[in-house]
């Protein structure tokens, strides 16, 4: 996995800023807690954080060539974090053209790739990456970045050059760059919306998924290599069946090569549980036992109350599927003193380094996290699948689909996640939020793939195609962040199957009548997964990602909006409506706060400790200065 930061500054001699490299690569420590280095030339730092997966004695970065260019310097050096899943392929292709390896890491192979096939070698990989090679004879920088944008990378453009990070941290422990942000900016924030390329603080971008970035003395360039196309799918419904299952009988062994011990997160839904089936049967084809974890609350199963989003409990499921599979199963139970914890919020927002949350699900993700850490260094889940077969509400809700936005936002706000409710009127219409919505909608729309010029597809298939586009470019990189951040804060590297590209690119062009031919959710991976799981799992209804149903907890939290809206120096205060804020108030003093008015208050508060914890200067936004 790792964590990877650098300067290039064509104006300065980086050889006299090592202090300033090593504050940006220092930030990174969580994320590689193996090992540090760096690496300075006169126009050009790298640094980097080590978590050793692959070839634990070796492979250590910035990693040189061996080759020389100019002034007797490595012909190219990396900074690289993640995994290439196809590298021993690559490995056997780039002997047979004459490089010679001295380790075993995919880090050698992509340095070796690059020196081959220039920057076209990233569309030869399979994997989750992100990237920095510095080519001497160049001087040039070329970032990369994997093609769902499973691993992050932000930039922050200089007037000499570039800085860049796995996280904002690093970019902004250098001097060069400031914590600001204006009315574009807020907006972000409050939208629940990660718009590709756009970063809360003024000035940083973050590299788009499947997308470089070339960095010389001519400027800066950014250039797409992956995106998702339209095209028409012939297979029939055994041949898309059997397809699928194929592509994951080699997906998930492949993200199982690990020289460290590797676990399986189970909740007992058919995502986690259909990698975990898979993973457990490869495991065993080597003579081993696949340990499994899922996350549970004190009491939750017993005192349970469904609801349109989670129906069921995970605990009994994960546990029936443990049993059907043969892992070893570490249930990690959660109390709300845990989950309230000071020190883990902050720490909770310290990894994130951004305004965006999802409640207690963030913080009990992180916990359940740093509870696997003490156990493994990998661990493989079902992110992904319901962007990928379409099992949100919002593929089959009528309302949703006829939403002039995106649809999650539509059905958000009909249950109590409307970013404007607890806001001044004149602060959301200061900010033009409804403008910039409608700007983010029809801007992602524009880039929808059409089939065949558009003819070959009616309406309804078109919109489902938006729906599938919107919700694999907007919704998902929301989670996979989430994913990322809360593994990466305890050094634990996650890795999520079903956003393979080869998968990816199969499913999106399946006709929504295939995908749901049994008239359920995600009826293609429920029939993929026939002979793996037990049948209550392939008929289970899906079931979000549990969150701690104690009206204790909604009552304690919400002593930090009133405290936002109620302290005359919260950065938030002058914002917020006092009369909304006492009315949510008012229903914890009777039950719990819906999932979606849980998600409100804690992102309201959320965005006021960012300003505050990260001294944001606002700029250009009216109640301030």
């Amino acid at each position: 996995m790792c964590g990877i930061t650098g300067w290039v500054d064509f104006t300065r001699d980086l050889t006299t800023a090592s202090t300033v490299v090593d504050a940006m690569t220092d930030t990174l420590a969580a994320r590689g807690p193996d090992a540090r280095g760096t690496w300075l030339d006169r126009h050009a730092a790298l640094g980097h954080r080590r978590l050793s997966v692959i070839d634990l004695e070796h492979g250590t970065q910035p990693m040189r060539t061996p080759e020389r260019g100019p002034g007797d310097l490595p012909r190219a050096v990396i900074s690289y974090g993640g995994e290439i899943y196809n590298f021993p392929e690559l490995r056997e292709e780039l002997v047979l053209l004459g490089h010679r390896f001295t380790t075993r890491s995919d880090t050698e192979v992509a340095l070796r790739a690059y020196l081959q096939w220039g920057e076209d070698f990233v569309r030869r990989l399979n994997g989750m990456y992100s990237l920095a090679i510095w080519d001497t004879a160049r001087e040039e920088l070329l970032l990369a970045r994997d093609r769902l944008g499973v691993k992050p990378l932000y930039y922050h453009p200089t007037a000499g050059g570039v800085l860049f990070g796995s996280e904002p941290k690093a970019i902004l422990a250098n001097p060069l760059a400031d914590a600001a942000a204006g009315a574009e900016e807020l907006c972000d924030a409050l939208l629940f919306l990660r718009t590709p390329g756009r970063v809360p603080f003024r000035g940083m971008r973050e590299l788009k998924p499947g997308h470089l970035l070339r960095v010389s003395r001519a400027g800066i360039s950014e250039e797409r290599y992956w995106a998702l196309e339209s095209r028409p799918h012939t297979d029939d419904l055994p041949t898309t069946i059997a397809t699928i299952r194929d592509l994951l009988d080699d997906i998930v062994p492949r993200q199982m090569v690990a020289d460290v011990p590797l676990v399986s997160l189970l909740s007992g839904g058919l995502d986690s549980s259909t990698v975990t089936a898979l993973a457990a049967r490869a495991r065993a084809a080597d003579g081993g036992t696949l340990s499994t974890f899922s996350v549970d609350f004190t009491g939750h199963t017993e005192n349970f109350r469904a609801d349109a989003i989670r129906p069921t409990p995970d605990g009994p499921y994960a546990l029936e599927v443990a049993r059907h599979v043969g892992s070893d199963h570490h249930p990690v139970v959660l109390d709300r003193a845990r989950l309230l914890d000071p020190a883990v919020r902050r720490t909770v927002l310290g990894a994130w380094d951004l305004p965006f949350n999802f409640a207690d699900l963030d913080v009990s993700l992180f916990l359940l996290f740093a509870a696997v850490r003490r156990h493994a260094t990998v661990a493989l889940s079902g992110e992904g699948a319901d962007e990928v077969f379409g099992g949100y509400l919002w593929f089959s809700d009528p309302e949703a689909r006829r939403a002039e936005t995106f649809p999650w936002l539509k059905l958000g706000a009909h249950r109590g996640l409307d970013p404007r409710s607890l806001f001044h009127p004149w602060f959301v219409d200061g900010i033009d939020l409804a403008e910039y919505e409608a700007d983010l909608y029809r801007t992602a729309l524009a880039e929808v793939p059409v089939l065949d010029g558009g003819d070959a597809e009616n309406a309804e298939d078109r919109r489902t195609r938006e729906l599938g586009y919107l919700t694999l470019t907007r919704w998902l990189p929301i989670l996979l962040d989430k994913k990322d951040r809360m593994g990466m804060a305890s050094g634990l590297e996650g890795r999520v199957p079903f956003c393979d590209h080869r998968l990816v690119e199969y499913v999106f062009n399946i006709p929504w009548d295939m995908k749901t031919y049994t008239g359920e959710e995600k009826a293609l991976l429920r029939a993929a997964a026939a002979d793996l799981l037990p049948e209550s799992v392939l008929r289970r209804k899906k079931a979000a990602y549990p969150s701690i149903q104690d009206p204790a907890y909604d009552r304690a939290l919400i002593t930090g909006l009133t405290a936002a809206a109620g302290d005359g120096g919260a950065p938030l205060s002058p914002f917020l409506d006092g009369d909304a804020v006492r009315r949510t108030t008012a229903k914890t003093t009777t039950g719990s706060l819906s999932e979606f008015e849980r998600i409100l208050v804690e992102s309201t508060v959320r965005l006021d400790d960012w300003l505050r914890t990260y001294q944001v200067e606002l700029t250009g936004v009216k109640g301030t200065h």
